[in-house]
């Protein structure tokens, strides 16, 4: 398992378009229910959005062969002020009110 976080900041006039797009993903996730994944979207008070996402493997994400998602990125630069950081994350320790927890590393 595989897990990324992805930070970037849209220009202000560009931050609502954006998160249409990230509910139209989640909408598209909700219908096609693929497996192996686990994702998860922010939208910050200053204009960015943080996206995690869980994987099994990297090479054959679900997430990105869905046509929202390539929808997403299609322009994503161009809406952006601060760029996409791709960052490489791994467990320590994770918590569910519905009593599911995790704890431990990759």
């Amino acid at each position: 398992m595989k897990t990324i976080m992805v930070r970037y900041k849209t220009a202000e006039a560009q931050a609502d378009a954006n998160e249409a797009l990230v509910r139209a993903v989640f909408a598209e996730l909700a219908a096609q229910r693929p497996g192996g994944l686990r994702y998860a979207s922010y939208r910050l008070a200053d204009g960015a959005f943080v996206h995690i996402a869980t994987v099994e493997r990297l090479d054959d994400n679900p997430l990105t062969a869905l046509p929202a998602f390539k929808a997403f990125q299609k322009d994503l630069r161009a809406r952006c002020v601060e760029p996409p950081v791709v960052t490489e994350m791994s467990p320590v320790g994770a918590y569910a009110a519905d009593g599911t927890a995790a704890v431990g590393g990759a």
